[in-house]
């Protein structure tokens, strides 16, 4: 009893990245798409959101290892370890999936604000570079003290929490008489391979499920901890963090991340679909919603409540995603290129950068534009993520760039007890085993190949959901 709590305890000081990095799986991106999957296929696209979120925890797991055992995140990594062409290529796509994942966060809260205080488009898109504000007085990782980083992933978890809250109140107000059907559907059916409309939606889920720039984040918001073991133990914080740190947080880390993915995205990711399922299922006018069609349509369908509630997710989501878009686009910046501006100067421009082309589009484009731009949005993430994820499984399955330094002492100890000194006694290996290096590289492909199956279908005119 006394060893659990103690385990508890230790959890509970790593609770917070896991569910910052949960809100890149369930923006306001998401929701169009897994409301068409339940209109037309009912329950049946769980599936889909289940495998995605699987596919999700690997790769961020990996981003988990590579943060906390080189003490660098991915960016970091690429400008260190890669030629500086590739270095600046790979900077250019990051970027880009920024843009593109802003995007969705700013239309997001923009209709949200419409929806419910009747804040014209043009203006709550402006709105949102409110959120930067949150970053800048609560976000401070280079600080010595974990105390303003624990309030700052409070801060969000909070936004996380109300939107978690609004999909739970949103499932109380459908009824599913055939759960049987509803559990069901987190199995893998053959209408996803029969149905062509089926399977592009299930990709579409996998391509707004996934995203490129919660990898850079992942791997980033592990540092902090690390640095305040070191600190602590040590009295410096060190090039890399010390094997004591590591192992002291890299399993809590995988057991904090793995929870916050499965109890919160899949579960709002899930929501989204059932209640489109068990509401919107066979109505025509539901398969090509977008997010203010969706809103209407849920008013029409369950009940008014069930769209100002749903409205309120827009609200809690879009904010929570693009707070940690900005933070994203932070990361990414000072990785790649080593940017000496102020991290406020370097958050602001990351999040003009996103709202300046959306706002020329509700300008000159009105709410059509709007989808038009989402849509092609998830198109160009959906091209980007096998570019930007292949350095992650290359540096985390070399022993180059994961293999630790042992204490001084513990060497000494091992030369001692042994007659052959080599260099595997002076190292602990972290790098990938065979068979999570072969899974990883099997996700990277299928991801690949099915992303460009999908974007090749919507350029020739497939009807094709993002």
């Amino acid at each position: 009893m006394v060893r659990t709590l103690e385990v508890l305890r230790k959890f509970a000081r790593f609770v917070g990245p896991g569910i910052l990095v949960s809100v890149a799986y369930m923006d306001p991106g998401n929701y169009s798409t897994s409301v068409s999957g339940g209109a037309q296929f009912k329950y049946v696209l769980l599936s889909s959101v289940l495998i995605s979120n699987l596919f999700a925890v690997v790769l961020q797991c990996l981003c988990v290892k590579l943060g906390t055992v080189t003490g660098r995140d991915l960016a970091e990594n690429c400008r260190q370890h890669l030629p500086r062409k590739l270095n600046l290529t790979l900077y250019l796509f990051a970027q880009i999936a920024i843009i593109a994942t802003d995007l969705a966060e700013v239309v997001g809260t923009a209709i949200a604000l419409e929806i419910l205080f009747g804040i014209p488009l043009s203006w709550g898109v402006l709105m949102t570079v409110l959120d930067v504000l949150a970053i800048l007085m609560f976000y401070t990782p280079e600080s010595s003290s974990l105390k303003k980083t624990r309030i700052f992933e409070m801060f969000v978890s909070l936004l996380v929490a109300g939107t978690v809250m609004c999909f739970v109140l949103e499932l109380f107000k459908i009824s599913v008489p055939d759960k049987g059907q509803l559990l069901k559907g987190f199995l893998p059916s053959k209408i996803i391979f029969k149905d062509q409309q089926a399977l592009y939606i299930s990709l579409g889920i996998l391509g707004a499920t996934v995203m490129p720039h919660s990898l850079y984040l992942g791997s980033s918001l592990v540092k902090p901890r690390l640095q305040d073991y070191d600190l602590k133990h040590h009295g410096a914080v060190g090039d890399r963090p010390s094997l004591g740190a590591i192992k002291y947080s890299l399993n809590y880390s995988y057991a904090e991340l793995i929870l916050s993915l499965f109890f919160i995205a899949t579960f709002v990711n899930s929501a989204i679909l059932i209640v489109a399922g068990a509401a919107l299922f066979g109505q025509p006018d539901a398969e090509d919603a977008d997010l203010l069609s969706i809103y209407h349509l849920l008013v029409q369908y369950i009940t008014p409540a069930a769209g100002l509630i749903f409205a309120w997710a827009m609200i809690f989501s879009g904010q929570s995603a693009g707070i940690i878009c900005t933070l994203a686009g932070q990361i990414v910046s000072e990785g790649f290129l080593e940017w000496s501006l102020p991290p406020w100067a370097i958050r602001l421009c990351t999040r003009l950068i996103a709202i300046v082309p959306c706002l020329f589009v509700t300008l000159t484009m009105g709410e059509h534009g709007i989808s038009d731009i989402l849509n092609l949005s998830q198109v160009v993430l959906s091209l980007i993520l096998p570019i930007v994820s292949a350095p992650l499984i290359y540096f985390t399955a070399s022993k180059k760039f994961m293999a630790v330094p042992k204490p001084e002492e513990e060497r000494q100890e091992s030369d001692e007890n042994t007659a052959l000194v080599n260099g595997k006694q002076d190292t602990v290996d972290f790098s990938n085993s065979n068979w999570l290096t072969i899974l990883s590289v099997l996700i990277w492909a299928v991801i690949g190949i099915l992303n460009c199956y999908l974007v090749i279908s919507f350029l020739l005119g497939a009807d094709v959901h993002f």
